[in-house]
């Protein structure tokens, strides 16, 4: 017997393990089968019902739209400098943006005047000053009365002295000088006071000459005159009778001391008359003609005062069509120079809105005060309400054109068939304000709920009678057939819809058939794909939603 050796050792041990490893291999192979060969040999599985359980949960119908959320009306606010008379600087006053500015502000100061800010629909177009009328008269004093100033009869479009003193309250209210009239219209008010002096001293001295026509001791020496050419007449008529009654007078009787003491009474007679009865038709006409040219003289200074009185220059005023604002943005600073038609500065209502649109079919679901909930960029949700829904204008965002299911259609501000719907945040945090501001965001808006918990099953559920009654089937414990219910449907939101049993007994807990047959993966799905679904539902009509289901054998 020969020896083995090392090297032929080896060689069996290899062999043996090959013979070894080759039978392991075909008896695991008879093992193995492939996922292709398991599902031909399997057989089918028992068919079933699949059930879920009836549930006693709220149910909700909202609106999904998506927004721009900006401040409200933005305005360009520009400054009518054309009177200023020079360079108009920006001296002071200028406010800060994200501030707040009300009517009544001064919301700049340029070449040391104020700009006064108003609540008004009317732009400013010139300075109102003594003589002028028109609407921006009584916007003007509508605009004061809103503040609490007193200026008149806000209905007077005409700027007298009421509407100059609102202004001269207006601004002592704002703690600035009121604006004067100029030196040449105070010169022309003190040639006026002149010229009223100068007619009344004309028309005293006419008076003098009238009331001299009539002096008195005229009257008193007319009266003497005639009583002294009386005794004279009389003593002349004694004379010639006793001189008659002489039988024979040495010398003829004259008669002519009569005659002439006579015409001496006569005289003194019509002086005496003339001194009682003076001729003043001059004197009197040069009192009127003096009279009527210190009428004409005090009209004059009126006239002229009125010239002075406070005016409201264009420069010194700004109207917004409502008020409070919000500074967005300012284009100058102190020592600027203000051009006529650039913008000084830009604002916006202070109220903070979201502007979206929606197909008319949803909107209509809406009214003004609903609440909705904002989805914030950073996640959070803050609560809101509806303010408007209303007609699309132009150059309104359309806030991506979002709304009804699932979201936007891609709809545009000219599509008379979709509606601008805003909607106004609560209360914010100047941390959320600013995070909001200029972001376009989720804005989900219950237009439907029930009022707490009701009993629902899936809408896979409910299927229609022949007789169009809405019914479920249930399957009670134990039993292999499951028995028809006649239901009343609610609301149909989410996937589910509000039952009531009419016909049959039914109870939160019991299980109604959804499906048959089937995998647990192929019978379930996530109904929250009916986000957005606007329209209440009669969820008595055949099945149209997907139930998560739970199969049970």
């Amino acid at each position: 017997m020969r020896a083995v050796t090392g090297s032929t050792r080896t060689i069996w041990i290899i062999a043996i393990t090959a013979v070894v490893s080759l039978g392991a291999g075909i008896g695991l192979s008879r093992l193995i089968v492939s996922p292709a060969e398991a599902a031909a040999n399997a057989a089918p599985p028992e068919a079933g019902l699949i059930t879920v359980p009836v549930e006693e949960r709220p149910l909700t119908n909202d609106i999904v739209m998506r927004g721009d959320a900006l401040y409200e009306d933005p305005v360009a606010v520009t400054l009518e400098t054309g009177e200023i008379g020079g360079p108009a600087v920006v001296t002071g006053q200028v406010p800060e943006e994200a501030s707040n500015i009300e009517a009544g502000n001064v919301i700049l100061e340029v070449t040391g005047r104020p700009v006064i800010l108003l609540t008004g629909e009317l732009p400013v177009y010139r300075t109102l000053r003594a003589g002028v009328a028109g609407p921006d008269v009584q916007q003007l004093r509508a605009a004061l009365a809103a503040l609490g100033i007193d200026a008149g009869d806000v209905s007077n479009n005409a700027y007298d002295a009421s509407a100059a003193a609102a202004v001269r309250a207006l601004y002592a209210k704002v703690g600035y000088p009121a604006p004067t009239s100029g030196e040449e219209a105070d010169g022309a008010v003190k040639a006026a006071q002149e010229a009223v002096r100068g007619a009344e001293e004309q028309v005293a001295s006419a008076q003098r000459d009238l009331n001299a026509a009539g002096d008195p001791l005229a009257r008193v020496r007319a009266d003497g005159d005639v009583a002294s050419a009386q005794a004279t007449l009389d003593d002349a008529k004694a004379e010639l009778a006793a001189c008659q009654a002489k039988a024979d007078p040495e010398v003829p009787c004259a008669s002519a001391g009569v005659v002439s003491a006579q015409a001496a009474l006569n005289t003194a007679i019509a002086e005496r008359n003339a001194a009682y009865n003076p001729d003043t038709a001059a004197a009197r006409a040069a009192v009127t003609a003096a009279q009527r040219g210190l009428t004409e003289a005090r009209t004059a200074l009126a006239e002229a005062q009125a010239e002075t009185i406070t005016p409201l220059p264009a420069s010194e005023v700004v109207y917004l069509s409502s008020t409070p604002r919000r500074v967005d943005d300012v284009s100058v600073r102190r020592g600027s120079m203000v051009a006529g038609t650039s913008p000084v500065m830009t604002v916006s209502g202070a109220t903070l809105q979201i502007q979206g649109t929606l197909d008319k079919n949803d909107a209509d679901l809406i009214v003004e005060g609903t609440p909705v909930v904002i989805t914030m960029p950073d996640g959070t949700e803050v609560p809101g309400e509806v303010q408007s829904v209303g007609a699309i204008e132009p150059g309104d965002s359309d806030g991506g054109a979002g709304g009804g299911a699932g979201g936007g259609d891609g709809g545009t501000a000219a599509d008379p068939n979709r509606r601008k719907v805003v909607v106004v945040p609560g209360e914010l945090s100047e941390e959320q304000r600013m995070m909001l501001q200029g972001s376009n965001v989720r804005i989900t808006i219950p237009v439907s709920s029930t009022e707490g918990d009701v009993m629902a099953v899936p809408l896979a559920a409910l299927s229609q009678g022949p007789g169009g009654e809405s019914r479920v089937q249930v399957l009670d414990a134990g039993s292999d057939t499951p028995r028809l219910v006649v239901v009343e449907t609610g609301l149909a939101a989410e996937g589910y819809a509000e039952i009531r049993p009419v016909e049959g007994d039914l109870k939160v807990g019991d299980r109604v058939v959804v499906g048959q047959g089937g995998s647990l993966a192929d019978s379930t799905q996530d109904s929250s794909d009916e986000e957005g679904a606007s329209d209440e539902e009669d969820a008595g009509d055949e099945p149209t939603g997907e139930a998560t289901e739970d199969a049970e054998g």
